[in-house]
């Protein structure tokens, strides 16, 4: 049964007067209209598995590069794993599907892009590329930091190819974890036991330097194809140092952990606007990833202990030139496991607790809706008072609820726009069994995002 305005709460008539339906896929338009000039889009997300969320990033995307010219996609995903989708999207010579260029993602959880809407949008993403001049082509990036080990390895396969003395000297260097097995836990325990030994931050330190020392050398053919070889190498050193960090510090405490991970982001970020930049293509770039991320940390209690994330490091470089867009849901189901590494399930997601924002746009009665938020408007004033905002990761654990997946935030100062849905559906991944694996160090809170 519709709600009359009149038998709404005044905040919740205030969001619905200025909530902008998004009833079919035209509706969109409006959004774009709204991000402008902007070179950094933030898209953000409340879980990790709901396809609804993915659909209309995937939607905006598109609209993105058509539209305002943007020229990269960057992921919540790791550096070496996308980039084989970019390989995919911009080679001709690329065999496989959408499918196999997603192969690389093995690592739980495999959901998060080996799914349905991803594997639409690389198809379209190719076809475009194929038509289209080169500086005007997209790639498509990963921001995160958890492929230590592949990173080493793409490093040593690029010197193998151009310097294979130096490829002895980073096998040398890499080989430092060796002692340490395969999984990250392992080396991560070590270092909580060293008593403040730094292990192996000389030998990856080592290689990021040398590589950038031989800069020259490297780029002496002096071409675009060189440029872009060199730059996916030197990105996987600095990934190399900056995963080591991370693991080494992640039983320091979640603060620490976290703002490695989102400093490593932001400044993979910078680094692909500039790389853009200088190959003569727009520079302008739309990230996937979590609310957590995305939403500025300043306007949160995780902000309050301490913690900084891309979405406030992006404001702080790019200012007016950035929109930040959180994406939110009041009830429906979702893909997610019960506890890291297990099977992904379709699970129920519980109606959003009162005194949250969900709640409050839920009583809108309007399912599906664009809001600015806009300094001086009535949303925004009502969204500046710290509400409580749920955050589903790639765990989601309803029998604690509350203690699992909330948080307090002033959404106004968090995001700069908001597209809410109030019922959602599961994504479907590409398959429900996730892959095995040896320990591996659990994301950080909330429950793996």
């Amino acid at each position: 049964m519709t709600v009359h305005a009149s038998q709404l709460s005044r905040d919740a008539e205030v969001v619905r007067r200025e909530a902008l339906r998004l009833s079919v896929p035209d509706d969109y338009e409006r959004i774009i209209s709204w991000v402008g000039d902007a070179s950094v889009v933030l898209l953000g997300e409340s879980t990790h598995g709901t396809d609804e969320f993915y659909e209309a990033r995937a939607l905006i995307t598109r609209l993105l590069i058509e539209k305002r010219g943007f020229t990269g996609v960057a992921i919540e995903g790791d550096w070496p794993d996308a980039y084989r989708v970019n390989r995919y999207i911009n080679t001709a010579e690329s065999v496989g599907d959408p499918a196999d260029a997603l192969g690389g993602f093995e690592r739980f959880p495999t959901w998060m892009w080996r799914n349905s809407v991803v594997v639409d949008l690389i198809s379209w993403l190719r076809a475009r590329n194929a038509a289209a001049e080169p500086r005007h082509r997209t790639g498509f990036y990963g921001l995160d930091l958890y492929s230590l080990r592949s990173s080493m390895k793409a490093v040593i396969d690029y010197l193998d190819k151009h310097d294979p003395a130096a490829a002895r000297s980073a096998r040398q260097s890499y080989g430092c974890f060796d002692q340490f097995g395969r999984d990250a836990e392992a080396y991560s325990r070590a270092a909580s036991r060293s008593g403040g030994k730094r292990l192996c931050e000389e030998a990856v330190t080592r290689e990021l330097l040398a590589l950038r020392e031989h800069r020259a050398a490297f780029l002496r053919h002096n071409s675009a194809a060189a440029s872009d070889e060199f730059f996916y190498a030197e990105q996987n050193a600095r990934l190399a140092r900056n995963a080591e960090h991370y693991y080494r510090t992640l039983f320091k405490g979640r603060v620490a952990s976290w703002n490695i991970r989102d400093r490593h982001m932001a400044d993979t970020l910078e680094a692909l606007l500039a790389h853009l930049g200088s190959r003569g293509q727009a520079p302008k770039i739309v990230v996937w990833a979590h609310n957590s991320h995305l939403g500025d940390a300043r306007a949160t209690e995780m902000g309050d202990d301490g913690e900084i994330n891309l979405g406030q490091r992006v404001r702080t470089r790019h200012g007016a030139d950035s929109r930040i867009i959180g994406f939110t849901t009041h009830h429906g189901t979702v893909i997610a496991a019960t506890d890291w590494g297990e099977p992904a399930e379709r699970k129920t997601v519980r109606p959003a607790l009162a005194g949250s924002c969900e709640a409050l746009f839920h009583e809108t009665d309007v399912d599906h809706f664009f809001l600015p938020l806009t300094p001086g408007s009535g949303a925004y004033d009502i969204l500046a008072t710290p509400l409580l905002q749920r955050a589903i990761g790639v765990v989601y654990r309803p029998d604690t609820e509350r203690q699992s997946h909330y948080f307090r935030a002033r959404l106004s100062h968090q995001f700069d726009a908001v597209v809410h849905f109030d019922s959602t559906q599961a994504l479907q991944p590409l398959e429900r069994k996730q892959p095995a694996f040896g320990k591996e160090v659990p994301e950080t809170f909330p429950s793996g995002v």
